[in-house]
Formats: C-alpha cells, structure tokens, sequence
C-alpha cells in the first residue's frame, strides 16, 4: 500500500532527523564580515557591499539550516559546497542524498509497474492543490491527462540525475532505465500545455535525460519552448506567464551547466542572453526576486561577470532585503525560513559568486562518500 506524500515525507524527515540532530549548526558563529555588516546597518551613512549583504543572508539561513526539512536542507547545502566546497555543509549534503535515495528505493521495489506508476499519479495528483493561484491551477489542468509526467521528470529523473552527478547510481539503475526507455519524452517536452506549466522542470529534465545517456530532445524542447513563446507575444502574458518563460529560460542555462558546476559559452545560448539585454527592464518590473536572481547567475556562469544586466539584478536584490529579518522576503512580506530558502541561496550566489566546481563525486572525495545511503552504489 503506498503512503501518501505527506506520510511518506514525515516518515524521511523523522528518520533524517535523527541521523543529523548531533551534527554541529553549520555557522552559528558571527563572522567577521557578518558583523560588519551590522556596523554598516548602524552607520546609515554606509552601503553594504554585495558580499556583506551575502553574508547576512547567509547567517540567517545557515543558523537555523539543520532545522529545514530535507529537501530544503539539501537545496541548500548542495549549492553553498559547490560554491565554497566547505565542509560545514557536508551533513546537507549526506541529507540530500539520503533522500534521493528514499525515493529510488521506493520507485525500485514499490512504484515500477505501469499499475503501480498509475496509482502513484493519482495519488500525487489527488493531493494536488489546484486552486491556490495561477500557476497551480494550470500544472493541475495541463497533467491531469498526462499523469506520468509528474512521476517519470519531476521525481525519476531527478532523481537519478542528483546520484549521477554525485558519481552514484541505484542499486537497480537497470531497472529504472527500463522505466525511462518506456515512454517517448519528445511527448513531454514538446507539449505546449505542459511548457506552459512546467517550463523550467521540462528544461531540467531534457538535460537530465541527456546526462544520463538516455534520450536527447534538448532541441526539440527548445524549438518548441521558443514556439510557445514568441518575444511579439510578451505584452499579452500575464506575469505569471511571463515568469515562467523567463524562468524557463534561466534553467536551461541552470541545466546546461548542471546547476553550478560548469560554465557556459554565451553562443551557445544567445538568443537568451540577447532576450535578457534587451528586456531586462521589463523582467525587472515583472518577475520575483527568485527569477531576478537566476537570470543574473546565468552572466555568471558565462564569465560576464561585468555585464549590466549583472549588476540591474544585484542592485534590485539588494534593495530587496529585508535586513531586520537577514533575507530576501516574499513578495507578499513574509519571511518564512522554508519558503524562501530558494530564493535567498539564489540572491547569495548572486551577490557573492564564486565561480562553478564539478564537487562533490565519490571519485574526487570519496572520504565524503564512506558512509553511503542504503541504495546508492559507485557508477
């Protein structure tokens, strides 16, 4: 009988718990640069710098990290180590794999069958909050007739993608190919609906599939995504719509890079950045911090570092933060840790970039790798 997704995630985060409630809170201390950065905020006369500004974030996060359910927790961790390769963040990384692991476990013995995937999607789709806004009423309506999407990209493959680039696979990374090579993914990829719903996870998952040597549509997406979104058709979009092409477009940058750990070449993507140059005042008046901030990092990841879209976008996160609270808030206000570890990790890589690092692997820092979770195997 399978669990729900709330009993199966209370069940990870209770077995989490107890593997990482004795590990040390990851910079509890006050640094040096933190505490400048509180002189500053006294001093009204003095602007924080961009990294001041970081590190404040950073605190506020990295205080209260191990007490973020894992997924969060793992969000987390697993960028800060790419970035910094500090050890501090060791135990979110275990943590992510840990839960990549689950859920393998689970997809090999539990949810393999194309009866058994049914019922997971049902399920999943049951437990679907289809009137919460716009955007979930519209993943609601545009899967409800494609119910393996959400099991086969949203969690197979980003699952398997996660233990790839850790150097891993599933003890059963046979098994689960099989499942992959069941349906024809270009179906996904190129439907306007589900681009329209999904475009930054069907831009993960074509990369995904690409990196683990399985099928290839990254053109065929793109055609397509670029078809969905004519720049004529932009005034028509609602922001909503417009959010989810720009950030659509910040992850196929994110996944071409394997988020972080690789660089990028601007030719190979420059009708994005040509789109970015030309409109960044508008993705300014109309997108979120989160989206504002992955369009910055995408300059980073080719190496302009100096181009003024970079700066636009470091600018209008600072402004942003809410320095009584160490964070970047939500559009509504609202400071909540859980809710807004995604777009505070992006606005700290923005303000604080520190270049891409292919870390961690087994093969490169196997001390990090003796403990493995129960599933999980070398490539």
């Amino acid at each position: 009988m399978l669990l729900s997704n709330e009993k199966r995630n209370y069940v990870f985060s209770l077995g989490l718990f107890f593997s990482v409630a004795l590990l040390p809170v990851a910079a509890a201390s006050i640094t040096p640069a933190f505490a400048e950065t509180i002189d500053n905020q006294v001093n009204l006369d003095a602007l924080p710098s961009y990294k001041q500004d970081a590190d404040l974030i950073k605190h506020t996060f990295e205080t209260q990290l191990y007490t973020l359910p894992a997924f969060k927790m793992g969000h987390y961790g697993l960028r800060m180590y790419r970035q910094t390769q500090d050890s501090k963040y060791q135990a979110a990384v275990w943590a992510d794999m840990a839960r990549v692991a689950s859920r393998l476990n689970e997809f090999a013995t539990e949810v393999h069958t194309p009866e058994q995937i049914k019922a997971y999607s049902d399920e999943r789709m049951a437990n679907y909050d289809k009137h919460k806004d716009e955007r979930s009423l519209l993943r609601y309506n545009e899967t409800i007739d494609q119910k393996e999407y959400p099991y086969l990209g949203i969690d197979l493959l980003g699952s398997m993608a996660r233990t790839n680039e850790y150097g891993l696979k599933h003890r059963e990374d046979e098994k689960l190919r099989q499942i992959i090579r069941r349906y024809d993914f270009k179906e996904f990829a190129t439907d306007k609906g589900l681009i329209r719903a999904w475009a930054a996870q069907l831009a993960n998952q074509v990369y995904w599939l690409k990196q683990l040597g399985e099928q290839d549509v990254v053109a065929e997406f793109t055609q397509a995504f670029r078809e969905t979104y004519p720049d004529s058709e932009d005034e028509q979009l609602s922001d909503q719509q417009f959010m989810n092409k720009v950030y659509g477009m910040t992850h196929i940058i994110f996944a071409a890079a394997e988020y972080y750990q690789h660089s990028v070449n601007e030719a190979d993507f420059q009708w994005i950045y040509d789109y970015y140059r030309k409109n960044a005042d508008m993705i300014l008046e109309r997108s979120k911090e989160d989206v504002l901030a992955e369009v910055g990092i995408n300059f980073l990841l080719a190496g302009l570092d100096d181009d003024p879209v970079v700066e636009k976008m470091r600018k209008a996160i600072q402004q942003s933060i809410n320095r009584e609270a160490g964070m970047v808030p939500a559009v509504d206000g609202t400071t909540n840790l859980k809710d807004g570890e995604h777009r505070n990790v992006l606005a700290i890589m923005l303000l604080d970039w520190q270049g891409v690092k292919a870390v961690p692997t087994i093969q490169g820092e196997p001390k990090m790798f003796s403990n493995l979770p129960y599933g999980l195997v070398p490539q």
